[in-house]
């Protein structure tokens, strides 16, 4: 998953001084995936070694470490299950969003007319105007004699799917209340797609700061209570994500089409909210579809959440909002053209009373109850030091609601708040470095809470906590902390920390891959990399897993099994791989210079060159993609046993055992989507019709090999054939127009030996200079030219068919 967080900037120095107070880190700002960060100048990562994994409340959990410190930006922190790597540590891949580098002006009204108007409120002999003018940084970004407000305050990630790559949008406010969206378009960076604060500020001032039509005028600009309002109402507090819906669109011929589309909900300072509504994938401006304003009627509001719902097929949907001053309710969303979309007729309150205790975070998890035998939504929001809870269910009677609250977790503010949607369980922590975990217990008619502490202490030694947030699957707990006291004395300086915590064992990581409903590597990474740690700590993959999954692959055949069985066999090559005895980075001191007059006559001798080659065939990897062999799918399906065997030439005959095994669980993914690509083009083609897909090829090379006998290959294969009415098609070579055979399926190479890497999504060899490459340098991809279908863009879209990364 991701990790992110933003800071403020604090003077460029590398660590905070004492006496500075930081604000908390809005780390229950992440909506999908794992977050953190901290503030300071430079950024520094460093690993510690794990310990054998534990329980998080036990005295020994399982740490990984990740000293960051970031200014004026944010640090995106993206965790990887790398097969190539023989290394325990966890794999960050680590990029920034960066601030900004001009102030962020709200527009209320003409720049002339603004600018006179400061300067006569600056100037006012009134002090109440004067000096709550001067004081207000909403009015004053910039900053003048004060320090200037650099860096975010908030942040959330929309779900997966959002982008170009089908992966997730970040939505970031400054600290001077600038909304955008950022997308990792090639990975090494973030883009700025959109600045929805300048439209939104655009789309009031022609409206004239009105909310509707009927509202009547409220002042002149030059009075400084509309000047206030103005402001108001354009400065965003949060900002959340819902999930994908699915719109209808028009086409010309009058055809509708399902569109998907995602709704980021804009909570303002006066307690409206704007509710954008956006096509997939999302692009930019012209990707937005519709921009409405809900009044919510809260008063100081402080937090935001979507609540979704889905009772008999229906899916229904509102706003949750908190405010400052205690009261919690549900907001209706009306929206048109959505399929399947419903919402409440009223807005529900959850909680009414003023009694001060503001709202610091909701997370809404949607549950099932065992006793009602039906689906029910839990609401869940941190009140001072106390959680609130709110159990929504759906019967013939009407809206049920069950709100109650936990008290005695801490005797602190909760500072952060985390749910695993999962299973349900909550997580809180207060800024003494004490966290809670909650677990939901139903009753006959509604629910209650066991809680337990986890004790960070006895795994990190006396820290702060700033903010946790909790892994996707529910594997980690990454924590934000600081050092805390010693001997009853602060510390002079402030280091902030990730620490990460195992919160699951590799028996119930492996349990849970295997019944997974997502089908989806790459979407369970923090599991993955629970397994990758454990056989590569082991060097030898469990015999309770090996059983498990060879029987769930006989039983349904599906190709995530099979996924799943080439990760392990991988990171069992990798275990088994001697590590290398000098460090690949460190410069040799050897001394290569040579004269200049010898070199015209310098040259690589005979065994030179052959000795040089065979070095470079043994530093390639068999997971390479290119360079290995297809092995027949008849060789044995089990996973091979390893154990710590003596001598050279035994483990050299491991490896290649399993390397014939990776080779063979290649060899049946790249059948398995042959047969797919095979069955797209019979759907979408005409007889006789030429497509850029090499379709004789891939049928000539399914059916080349005797011992594969797939009745359904043979069968499609046939109808093919004779749809193509003996026409080939074969591909051509830029460089020479010679044919490209197609006898391999990594590579096609012509008769004057050019060698063209082949597409893995569509088979297509890849003669251009630009393509694109699998997250772990499994396979490549072309890119989509204007030219293609809309199936063969569909086709494009697809993950890698070896460990389901997306493709850049």
């Amino acid at each position: 998953g991701k990790m992110a967080a933003a800071a403020e900037e604090r003077g460029g120095s590398p660590s905070l001084s004492a006496g500075e107070e930081e604000p908390p880190l809005g780390l229950d700002s992440l909506v999908e995936e794992v977050a953190a960060a901290a503030p300071s100048a430079g950024f520094r990562l460093t690993a510690a070694r794990p310990v054998p994994p534990a329980r998080a409340e036990g005295p020994a959990g399982r740490r990984r470490q990740r000293s960051v410190s970031t200014a004026r930006s944010i640090a995106v922190l993206e965790q990887l299950s790398d097969v190539h790597s023989g290394g325990q540590e966890m794999v960050i891949h680590r990029t920034a969003v960066p601030a900004p580098s001009t102030a962020c002006h709200l527009k209320v009204g003409p720049k002339k007319e603004v600018a006179e108007c400061k300067e006569k409120f600056a100037s006012s002999v009134d002090p109440t105007v004067s000096q709550a003018f001067m004081l207000d940084r909403v009015f004053n970004p910039e900053g003048k004699s004060l320090p200037p407000l650099r860096g975010f305050k908030y942040s959330s990630w929309s779900p997966l799917g959002c982008d170009a790559n089908g992966r997730c949008l970040l939505a970031a406010l400054t600290m001077d209340n600038r909304l955008t969206i950022h997308a990792n378009l090639n990975r090494l960076q973030w883009v700025q797609l959109v600045d929805l604060t300048e439209i939104y500020g655009e789309r009031l001032y022609e409206a004239s700061y009105k909310l509707s039509k009927g509202d009547t005028p409220r002042g002149e600009l030059g009075d400084f209570s509309e000047f206030q309002r103005r402001h108001s109402m354009q400065t965003p507090v949060r900002m959340e994500w819902s999930g994908i819906c699915t719109t209808q669109q028009v086409k010309h011929n009058n055809e509708c089409r399902d569109v998907g589309s995602v709704l980021l909900a804009v909570l303002f300072e006066n307690g409206n909210i704007a509710v954008w509504q956006f096509q997939l994938p999302f692009l930019g401006k012209e990707s937005i579809t519709s921009c409405n304003t809900i009044e919510s009627g809260i008063t100081s509001p402080s937090v935001l959440s979507w609540w979704e719902y889905e009772h008999n097929n229906r899916k229904m949907s509102g706003l949750i909002v908190g405010s400052a001053f205690g009261p919690v309710k549900i907001l209706p969303v009306n929206l048109k053209a959505v399929k399947g979309y419903f919402t409440l007729r009223q807005p529900v309150v959850l909680w009414q009373e003023m009694d001060q205790l503001p709202v610091h975070s909701i997370k809404c998890i949607p549950l099932y109850h065992p006793y009602q035998k039906c689906s029910c939504s839990l609401v869940v929001a941190a009140r001072g030091a106390y959680v609130f809870w709110c159990l929504l269910l759906i019967s013939k009677a009407g809206l049920n609601v069950h709100n109650s609250h936990v008290t005695g977790l801490h005797s602190l503010p909760i500072v952060s708040m985390t749910a695993d949607k999962q299973n349900g369980t909550v997580y809180t922590c207060s800024s003494d470095g004490k966290v809670r975990q909650l677990i939901p217990i139903f009753t006959d008619v509604a629910l209650k809470f066991e809680h337990q502490l986890i004790k960070l202490w006895e795994v990190f030694g006396s820290v702060r906590t700033h903010g946790i947030a909790v892994s996707p699957c529910g594997a980690y707990l990454a924590v934000v902390t600081t050092e805390g006291m010693t001997n009853g004395l602060h510390p002079v300086n402030k280091n902030y920390q990730v620490q990460f915590v195992t919160l699951k064992t590799f028996e119930e990581a492996a349990a849970q891959l295997l019944e997974s409903s997502v089908q989806n590597l790459f979407r369970q990474v923090d599991l993955t990399d629970l397994v990758r740690w454990k056989i590569l700590k082991d060097k030898h993959i469990p015999q309770f897993l090996q059983e498990a999954l060879d029987k769930k692959i006989e039983s349904c055949g599906s190709t995530y099994f099979w996924r799943f069985k080439l990760f392990l066999l991988r990171i069992l090559y990798q275990s088994m791989q001697k590590a290398p005895s000098e460090i690949m980075w460190r410069p040799s001191h050897e001394d290569a210079k040579i004269l200049i007059s010898d070199s015209p006559g310098m040259g690589s001798t005979e065994d030179d060159q052959e000795e040089g080659t065979s070095k470079q065939a043994s530093k390639q990897s068999p997971c390479e993609p290119g360079k290995g062999m297809d092995v027949d799918d008849t060789a044995d399906d089990s996973l091979p046993q390893s154990s710590d065997v003596g001598g050279h030439e035994p483990m050299e005959e491991k490896l290649l055992e399993i390397q014939a095994h990776i080779e063979a669980v290649e060899m049946h993914l790249t059948r398995e989507h042959m047969k797919r690509v095979l069955g797209e083009v019979y759907l979408h083609t005409w007889i006789t019709e030429n497509t850029s897909i090499p379709t004789r090829g891939v049928c000539d090379f399914l059916m080349s090999d005797d011992g594969y006998d797939d009745r359904t290959a043979r069968v499609l294969i046939g109808h093919i054939l004779k749809k193509m009415n003996k026409q080939t098609f074969p591909e051509h070579c830029s460089l020479c127009k010679e044919i490209l055979p197609f006898t391999d399926r990594k590579q096609a190479v012509c008769s004057n030996g050019h060698i063209w890497l082949r597409c893995f999504l569509t088979y297509q060899s890849c003669q251009s200079l630009v393509y694109r490459r699998c997250l772990l340098h499994d396979s490549i991809a072309r890119h989509p030219t204007p030219e293609d279908p809309e199936w063969i863009k569909r086709l494009l879209q697809g993950p890698c068919t070896f460990c389901d990364s997306p493709v850049f």
